[in-house]
């Protein structure tokens, strides 16, 4: 029992540790594995056994028998499937030629190269030479997203190096099961015919009960012949049966239906994969919590010094420094990216979770079976995994200001609300030079934004999905323009320190318009217009103008008309340089308006006429008003 509720707590610790210090989660939880398990056998216990055994001599420990095999099969199943709802093929389509060849000339150059360099360098056979190589092709969107959230990048590199991560997990977990069905087939290594008639039954069962079974899932869901309360477990129970029962009719195609199954049904419109998504999600989270820490901890010291030597660093090193920039190089060919730009996706290829838990289960199972050179597999999959997510969260943001493609100052803006008068001031701030992107949870206005051709995402801001969002790195304000004030609030509450690193601004409350005596530090326009003046503007006098200032009187004319007439918004300021500055967020005592500043605003054009009317006779009245102090002064005397 306490070994038990001792991984779960250390597994959610490590988690905490991974989100406190902004790293991939996968390394704290091996780390400590290795601790609590060999390290501990080693080193700290008087009598050589492991602070948590999941096997110990075979029929003792936590999983007797073959029940950690059964207990990891699962396991690895239902993270599978939740990999294949992430794949959409339509993604693949879209995201570029640059990131459609890494998932594909990039992967073959590491699936061949790998399994070269591993077969000549530890001598060992070619199925698992192969096998190894085609479970570090995957790098995963756990892994790069942490190492790469507070680096800010040019959107196209961070946008390549997220899609990578995304489409390559289930892609690679499918190469990597179906190169270890292969070898199931005859553990023998003679492949003959009917070895091969076998491979086709994995095959065949696989695909066809994955494919099957998901367009039934998808059926019953959308029938709403269960519950929703049972939607979620049921989709649990589902992914469960399938894995045991295409492996009762083709043993080992378990794995292989389930990644199917999560392809198909991602690739539906079932309008509760989102629900089901995030489900998996939290599912998988406790998951690899326990999984990572009892693998771990089942690594022997023997295993580990199987592959402690100077020929893992020299397969390190080439499958880092070698394949992967070769990859990458072909991949990158005639493309936009720049010479500095493609290094540094070179550098950043870290392996990850569906890497280190498959090699796990296969190593476990071939050794199991006798297959020769399959205890190499975990520990050379597991240095490979630990080797690069070190390397690259240590080294990712120096060699990123080294490289050149570290953006000094993130001048991105994030807008929260994507109503009439967002997709306007976006579209203005698009217009000169800046980065917008638009959130709202109303999918008509996010598509409204999109047709004006804006970035918009359809998310909600009490949900997490932004802070893995690494395409987001380059954003340095947020302004939430909602009607709803908790809204904007917990925006730039939540998301401020994430995304708004020069700025966080949010409408004024219609009871802090009310108070002139208090005025929000973090407040947007004037203290005179809140989400109602600003949609009555909009509505009325749907557009953006700009007027040359002439001084700092002139400047404050102009707010001062504008106080008096409900049609006017000032929104920013333009220097002479066409940098636009909020003007919430300008001290006018500090600035020097000198020619070529221009004051941004929303409604009705100013009455340039009466300005001027207004200026002259100002200027008149200050004059007889200094000719009668004067006249005042010489009287005296």
């Amino acid at each position: 029992m306490v070994e038990l509720s001792g991984i779960v707590i250390l597994g959610i610790l490590a988690q905490w540790v991974a989100w406190k210090f902004k790293i991939p989660a996968i390394l704290p939880l091996i780390l400590i594995g290795l601790l609590v398990g060999p390290f501990a056998a080693e080193y700290l216990s008087s009598d050589g056994t492991k602070w948590i055994q999941p096997i110990y001599n075979g029929e003792k420990g936590l999983f007797p028998g073959e029940s950690l095999f059964y207990f990891v099969s699962l396991a690895i199943s239902i993270i599978l499937f939740e990999g294949g709802l992430t794949l959409r093929v339509k993604e693949i389509k879209n995201v570029g030629p640059v990131i459609t060849k890494l998932i594909t000339v990039g992967s073959l150059v590491t699936f061949f190269g790998a399994a070269v360099a591993a077969h000549y360098i530890f001598y060992l056979s070619w199925e698992m030479s192969f096998l190894f190589s085609a479970l570090i092709i995957v790098t995963g969107p756990t892994v790069i997203t942490p190492i790469l959230r507070h680096i800010p990048l040019k959107q196209d590199v961070s946008a390549v190096l997220r899609w990578e991560g995304i489409l390559i997990d289930p892609i690679g977990a499918l190469v990597a099961v179906l190169v270890f069905e292969f070898i199931s087939v005859d553990v023998g290594g003679a492949y003959t015919k009917t070895a091969f008639i076998e491979f086709g039954k994995i095959v065949l069962f696989g695909s066809t009960f994955g494919f099957a079974f998901a367009h039934g899932l998808n059926f019953i869901m959308n029938k709403r012949l269960i519950p929703h309360y049972l939607l979620n477990v049921f989709a649990l129970a589902s992914v469960l049966g399938v894995f045991v029962l295409a492996d009762v009719f083709a043993h080992e195609s378990g794995l292989l239906a389930v990644v199917v199954m999560g392809m198909v049904l991602g690739n539906s419109n079932s309008p509760y994969l989102k629900e089901l998504l995030y489900f998996k999600e939290s599912l998988s989270i406790l998951l690899v919590s326990i999984l990572f820490i009892l693998l771990a901890a089942n690594i022997n010291m023997e295993d580990l010094m199987l592959v402690f030597n100077w020929n893992m660093v020299v397969l390190f090193a080439i499958v880092v420094f070698v394949l992967r920039p070769i990859g990458v190089f072909l991949s990158t060919r005639n493309s936009s990216l720049k010479l500095n730009e493609k290094f540094f996706i070179s550098w950043v290829g870290p392996r990850g979770i569906v890497a280190a838990g498959i090699a796990s289960l296969f190593g476990l199972k071939l050794a199991k079976n006798g297959v020769p050179d399959a205890n190499f597999i975990t520990p050379l999959v597991f240095m490979i995994v630990l080797g690069t997510v070190l390397l690259n969260a240590t080294t990712a943001r120096y060699i990123a200001q080294f490289l050149g493609v570290f953006l000094k100052k993130a001048n991105g803006i994030i807008i929260v609300g994507a109503s009439k008068s967002s997709r306007l001031i976006g579209n203005y701030l698009q217009q000169n030079g800046r980065r917008v992107v638009l959130i709202d949870n109303n999918y008509n206005n996010v598509m409204r934004a999109k047709e004006l051709g804006l970035e918009a995402i359809t998310s909600n801001i009490y949900e997490a999905s932004l802070e893995d969002n690494i395409e987001l790195n380059d954003i340095g304000y947020i302004i939430a323009l909602t009607g709803n004030t908790d809204i904007n609030q917990f925006a730039i509450n939540r998301f401020g320190k994430e995304f708004g690193e020069n700025g966080v601004f949010r409408l004024i409350t219609p009871d802090e318009l009310s108070d002139p005596n208090y005025v929000p530090k973090e407040h947007i326009f004037i203290q005179t217009d809140d989400f109602i003046s600003l949609t009555e503007t909009t509505r009325r006098y749907p557009a953006i103008h700009e007027i040359d200032i002439k001084d700092k009187e002139h400047y404050q004319n102009l707010i001062e008309l504008s106080g008096k007439d409900d049609d006017i918004i000032p929104m920013f300021l333009k220097d002479e340089a066409e940098v636009l500055h909020i003007i919430s967020d300008v001290n006018i005592d500090d600035e020097k308006f000198t020619e070529g500043w221009k004051l941004v605003y929303l409604g009705k054009p100013y009455d340039v006429e009466k300005i001027k009317k207004e200026e002259t006779t100002s200027k008149e009245k200050e004059k007889e008003k200094e000719k009668v102090n004067e006249k005042g002064t010489n009287d005296e005397s």
